[in-house]
C-alpha cells in the first residue's frame, strides 16, 4: 500500500468516526480562545522559524483577526526537534500551544535525529514557501558561486559553511552540481540565520546557506553578499543572481507551516484554520510576505495531508539516493 493510500484510508476513517459523534460543541469551543495562546519558534531569534511565527502573530493582531494575547517564545534545539518532543510529551490535548515547522521536521525524523514527525502532532496549515540562498561576509574572497565551489573542491577544509542541519541538503546539491563531493564539505551547525549572520560578520565561517527571509535585510543593507539564490528566476527586491544562471542547475525551496499538540481539540484546529485562511488574504499579510520574500502557499485538510505524505516520501527517496 502506498503512503498516499494509507493517508486516504486514515482520513476516511476519521470522517466516519467524526460523523458518529454528537454534533453539540463542548463548552470550551464556544468561547475559544478565551486566554493566551503560546506561539513557539523551535529555534533562535532571527531564524526562519522565528521570523515566520512572529510574522503570523503580527498579521493576526494588527488586523484584529485574533483578539487574545499571542506570546512568542523561542525554544531552540535540533532545528525544532527539541520543542517538537516537548509538544508531544508535555502538551498532548492542549488547545493553547502552537508552533512552526518546515522541511526540517521530516529531515530530522528520517535522519534519526528526532523520534517524532508530522504524524505525531496536529498539523494545522501550510503557510509559505521560501527559497534558499548562499551568502558570505563583507570581506569574503568569494564573489561568485563558481569561485566558492572551486575552493571547496580544491581545499574543502578551508571553507567553513554555516548551515542548519536541514539546510545542508541544498548546499550538497550545489556541490554535486559542481562535480564536487558533498561528504567533504566542512559544515558548522547553527540554529538559524541570525546566528549564521553573526558568525559571518565575525569571520568564524566563510559562507552560509539559509532561507532568504533570514538574511534578506542584511543583504539589502550591504552587510552580507548573496552569491546565489536557489530559485528559478531572480527574486524581486533582492540583488542576487540565481544558481541556475551561474551554471548550477539547482532550484530548491522550503515550506513552513503551523502545528499543534497531538489530539489538539477539533474546535481549536478549525478556529486556527479559519483565522489563518483569513490572514493570508489580508493586505497586511501580503505586505509582510513581500518584505520577507515569502510565497504564500496556504493548505489545510486533504490537500495538506497529501502534500505532507508526498513530501516525506520525496525526502526519504532523496536521502536514500544520497547515501548510495
Amino acid at each position: 500500500m502506498t503512503i498516499k493510500s494509507v493517508v486516504g484510508t486514515l482520513m476516511a476513517a476519521s470522517l466516519i468516526v467524526t460523523g458518529c459523534q454528537d454534533s453539540e460543541q463542548p463548552p470550551a469551543a464556544k468561547s475559544y480562545p478565551s486566554g493566551p495562546v503560546t506561539m513557539t519558534a523551535g529555534a533562535n531569534p532571527g531564524s526562519g522559524f522565528d521570523i515566520t511565527i512572529r510574522s503570523v502573530v503580527d498579521a493576526l493582531q494588527r488586523d484584529k483577526i485574533v483578539d487574545v494575547p499571542l506570546p512568542v517564545q523561542n525554544r531552540p534545539g535540533e532545528v525544532g526537534g527539541t520543542f517538537l518532543a516537548a509538544m508531544v510529551d508535555q502538551y498532548r490535548g492542549d488547545d493553547d500551544q502552537i508552533s512552526v515547522t518546515s522541511l526540517a521536521m521530516m529531515m530530522n525524523e528520517l535522519r534519526g535525529l528526532s523520534r517524532y514527525g508530522y504524524d505525531d502532532v496536529t498539523m494545522i496549515a501550510r503557510l509559505i514557501t521560501e527559497y534558499f540562498v548562499v551568502v558570505t561576509g563583507p570581506d569574503s574572497p568569494f564573489t561568485t558561486l563558481a569561485e566558492l565551489m572551486t575552493a571547496i573542491k580544491s581545499d574543502p577544509g578551508r571553507v567553513k559553511v554555516g548551515a542548519a542541519t536541514d539546510d545542508e541538503a541544498p548546499f550538497d546539491l550545489l556541490v554535486s552540481a559542481a562535480s564536487g563531493d558533498p561528504a567533504s564539505v566542512s559544515y558548522v551547525s547553527f540554529e538559524g540565520g541570525g546566528d549564521q549572520s553573526a558568525a559571518l560578520l565575525k569571520g568564524d565561517i566563510s559562507v552560509a546557506i539559509a532561507g532568504v527571509s533570514e538574511v534578506a535585510d542584511m543583504v539589502k543593507a550591504g552587510s552580507l553578499t548573496a552569491l546565489g539564490v536557489l530559485s528559478e528566476d531572480r527574486l524581486p527586491g533582492l540583488n542576487a543572481p540565481t544558481a541556475r544562471e551561474q551554471g548550477f542547475d539547482v532550484t530548491l525551496s522550503n515550506w513552513r507551516g503551523l502545528y499543534g499538540p497531538p489530539d489538539m481539540p477539533e474546535y481549536a484546529v478549525e478556529y486556527w484554520q479559519r483565522a489563518l485562511g483569513e490572514m493570508v488574504t489580508s493586505q497586511t499579510w501580503q505586505q509582510i510576505a513581500q518584505r520577507n520574500h515569502f510565497t504564500t502557499t496556504f493548505m489545510t485538510g486533504d490537500e495538506l495531508a497529501t502534500f505532507l505524505a508526498e513530501s516525506q516520501a520525496d525526502v526519504k527517496a532523496a536521502l536514500e539516493e544520497a547515501a548510495q
